[in-house]
């Protein structure tokens, strides 16, 4: 039977206190939005926060998706469809003065056009406020029509995550998504609109190789993604998978460096780094991450 491994010093996140992080979490807690911050139960919350910063989950909190790494309720349906979960999303959004907003959502596989038609109007909404959006997209099972709603509504960035390596994606991702879907899906972003600028995330710490993840790194710009977030997976709940080990901060610095000379653009690597810590600064271009 496998143990749960001791986490080390380096993966203490910083605690909640004060500043914008009271707005912030006051704003959240009274209103029916949800967030990534608490739904995902992200190291990173207090940090965001702190910064008057957080990621809107839009469709509700019930994911169709069954992943053995994620944290977020699964059922064969989600939650009604708020019609104004757009104008909510962006009068919250203007009153934390965000200017950066990311926006995901969990799968709607029970929808008919997968939540892409309603995911859209939600970026279109904020980006009408004067924000910048990142939209941190489902693989909508590969379906062209459904990307291309998110494409036309012309998110800044738009982030799917492979999530981990591909000899993982059968353990750690429902069997719904592939490895090659989500490739396939970011590759379909660039021939929509090569100017929308793309970014994925990998997981560390679930027993992949250094050549897998290099291996990942070489797909990803072959599809000319051009952004990329390295991190440690984390056990939320007894539910998920269990940590293999834990990533040494040294190493996530020596896969930055590798996959800058790779070419992608920006990548932020390392032990509590996510898929939307510190998007704006990612976006802008600065190289402290």
């Amino acid at each position: 039977m496998e143990k749960t491994l001791r986490k080390p010093l380096w993966l203490k996140s910083e605690i909640l206190s004060g500043g914008k992080s009271t707005l912030v979490v006051s704003k959240l807690r009274s209103s029916t939005l949800n967030t990534v911050c608490e739904e995902a139960k992200c190291p990173n919350r207090g940090e965001c926060w702190r910064h008057g910063t957080a990621t809107f989950i839009l469709m509700g909190n019930v994911c169709t998706r069954n992943c053995l790494f994620c944290s977020i309720q699964s059922g064969r349906t989600g939650q009604e469809l708020d019609l104004q979960e757009p104008k909510n999303v962006t009068q919250a959004a203007k009153e934390m003065g965000l200017k950066y907003v990311v926006l995901t959502s969990v799968d709607r596989d029970d929808l008919e056009d997968l939540g892409a038609g309603h995911f859209a109007e939600c970026i279109k909404e904020v980006k009408k406020s004067g924000a910048r959006v990142e939209a941190l997209i489902p693989d909508f099972q590969g379906r062209k029509d459904c990307l291309e709603k998110i494409v036309r509504a012309k998110p800044n960035v738009i982030g799917h995550n492979i999530e981990v390596v591909e000899r993982l994606q059968g353990i750690a991702r429902d069997p719904r998504a592939s490895y090659k879907q989500s490739i396939k899906l970011l590759h379909n972003i660039k021939a929509f609109n090569p100017e929308i600028k793309t970014k994925s995330s990998i997981m560390l710490g679930l027993g992949e190789t250094r050549e897998e993840v290099l291996q990942v790194m070489d797909d990803l710009r072959e599809v000319e993604c051009d952004f990329l977030t390295l991190g440690q997976y984390l056990q939320a709940s007894k539910k998920n998978l269990l940590v293999h080990e834990y990533i040494e901060p040294e190493v996530f610095e020596e896969l930055k460096k590798a996959g800058l000379e790779k070419g992608f653009g920006f990548v932020a690597s390392g032990p509590l780094v996510r898929s939307s810590f510190k998007a704006g600064e990612f976006f802008e271009g600065k190289r402290d991450l």
